[in-house]
């Protein structure tokens, strides 16, 4: 990436970070002091590069983990509270953000309206028979990111999934229990505040989900029929 794209990257991140909202092209624009149009470029750079994601405005949605709308879920620290891109982010940004050693992730069930709330820190996965749903493989994450977010989801069980999936018209997608998904989020975006910031190859991605107890082609350890290669930039 170029100078200002980093640097725009990095104010974007530490802003959702510390303080749970994106920081305006007008901020980043006074505080890199560089022109408008130099912040408006990097930000088609960083979208173009999959770091964030956008709205038809241009403002961001998603910076993953962080996110500025509502997709279900959120995420309340001791002084800074979060709307969790989905399941999976939602469960990561304790391990981030290293001086918030738990946080309280709250959401309710998509399949019954139930309400869930778990303390999710470092040290191990938060107790609790909910299993969540992802809806999207990850070889299609990016062909509509917002939509990939919003679908991964936390259910009080089977039962539960088996209502939503009716209602929805939507075919099963990967389920996996709260040890998993604390798992699969423990180490994903390490590194993603620091500078530079470098994203897993494919085959790194492929042998983090295996090892964290994920397989098969809706996690790229298996070949999709109908799409080959696989997407791990998120």
């Amino acid at each position: 990436m170029t100078d200002i794209a980093e640097l725009t990257r990095l104010m974007i991140y530490h802003g959702f970070a510390s303080t749970g909202v994106c920081p305006s092209r007008q901020q980043m624009s006074a505080q890199l002091v560089v022109p408008p149009a130099a912040i408006d470029s990097a930000m088609n750079e960083l979208q173009e590069q999959r770091h964030i994601a956008v709205d038809d405005r241009g403002e961001v949605v998603l910076a993953h983990p962080f996110c500025s709308v509502n997709l279900g879920f959120s995420v309340m620290g001791r002084e800074t509270l979060w709307w969790g891109g989905c399941a999976w982010d939602s469960f990561a940004i304790p391990h981030l953000i290293l001086d918030e050693p738990s946080v309280l992730v709250a959401t309710t069930c998509p399949g019954c309206g139930a309400a869930h709330a778990w303390i999710v820190g470092t040290v191990a996965p938060p107790a609790g028979e909910q299993l969540a749903h992802f809806l999207v493989p990850t070889a299609r994450i990016w062909d509509d990111v917002v939509h990939t977010c919003a679908n991964q989801r936390i259910f009080c069980g089977e039962e539960c999934i088996d209502r939503w999936l009716l209602a929805t018209g939507n075919e099963r997608g990967s389920v996996f229990d709260l040890a998993t998904l604390w798992r699969l989020a423990e180490h994903w975006y390490e590194g993603r505040l620091g500078s530079p910031y470098a994203r897993r190859e494919p085959s790194e991605a492929k042998a983090y989900f295996q090892s964290v107890g994920l397989h098969g082609a809706f996690w790229g350890t298996e070949p999709l029929p109908e799409k080959e290669g696989f997407d791990y930039s998120i």
